[in-house]
C-alpha cells in the first residue's frame, strides 16, 4: 500500500452496504485512535460540512423517484466538493487522521452502478472535481438480507435509498466486493457477520499497521 506523503495526515473511508456496520466501526476505531494520543476527525457522508449536510437532507429523504441517477449524482458530488474543501483537507493538513463513513466508493456503487450504470460519468467527475482517495478503505461485508433487516430496525436518516429493497442490496454488496479487487491496493474487506468486538480487532489490527 501506498505510503502517505509526509507532513500529511491520514485518510481512512469506511464503505459497505446499509446495515453492515460501518457507521459502529468507524465510531470505534476513532475513539479507539484517540485514546492512542492521535488526532482523530470522524466525519460522514454525504454530510461532514455545514453545507454538505443540509445536500444530505436533501438526497436521503423522500420518495425513491425523487431524484433521477443523474440528479443524484451532481448533489452527492457537491456534497463532496464542500466536505472536502471545509473538513478532510484542512485535518489532513493539520496531521490528522480523517475516518469517514462513506466516500467515493458509495457514490460509485449507489448513482454509478445501482441506480443509473453511470460508473464513467462517476469517475470522471471524481477526477474533475474531488481527486483525491482515502489511504485505506474499510470495507465491511455484510449478508444483504441481514443488513437490510438491520437498516429497517435503527433510528436514522437514509430511508429513501433503504426504501428501494432487498435487491438493491444483493446489486450493492456484489459492487462493492468487485470495487474491492478494482482498488485491491486501498480495499481491505472485513468479515461483518461476526459480533461486533470481533469487527472491530479487524478492523483496528488493519488501521493500525497504516499507523506505524
Amino acid at each position: 500500500m501506498t505510503a502517505t506523503p509526509a507532513g500529511r495526515g491520514l485518510f481512512l473511508s469506511f464503505e459497505g452496504i446499509d446495515g453492515s456496520g460501518k457507521s459502529t466501526q468507524a465510531r470505534l476505531l476513532a475513539e479507539t485512535l484517540r485514546a492512542s494520543g492521535h488526532e482523530v476527525v470522524l466525519t460522514r457522508e454525504p454530510g461532514g460540512s455545514p453545507g454538505a449536510e443540509e445536500i444530505r437532507r436533501l438526497v436521503l429523504q423522500g420518495d425513491p423517484d425523487r431524484w433521477s441517477a443523474e440528479t443524484e449524482l451532481l448533489l452527492f458530488t457537491a456534497a463532496r466538493r464542500d466536505h472536502m474543501e471545509r473538513t478532510i483537507r484542512p485535518a489532513l493538513s493539520a496531521g490528522k487522521v480523517v475516518i469517514c463513513d462513506r466516500f467515493a466508493d458509495s457514490t460509485r456503487m449507489y448513482q454509478g452502478l445501482s441506480r443509473g450504470d453511470l460508473r464513467g460519468i462517476v469517475d470522471c467527475l471524481h477526477t474533475l472535481m474531488i481527486g483525491l482517495e482515502p489511504d485505506l478503505t474499510l470495507l465491511i461485508d455484510m449478508d444483504p438480507d441481514t443488513g437490510l433487516t438491520r437498516a429497517r430496525g435503527r433510528q436514522g436518516d437514509e430511508e429513501r435509498f433503504e426504501d428501494f429493497g432487498p435487491d438493491l442490496q444483493k446489486k450493492m454488496r456484489a459492487g462493492f466486493l468487485a470495487l474491492a479487487q478494482e482498488y485491491r491496493a486501498r480495499f481491505r474487506v472485513i468479515d461483518g457477520n461476526r459480533p461486533v468486538d470481533a469487527v472491530a480487532a479487524d478492523v483496528r489490527m488493519t488501521a493500525l499497521r497504516m499507523l506505524a
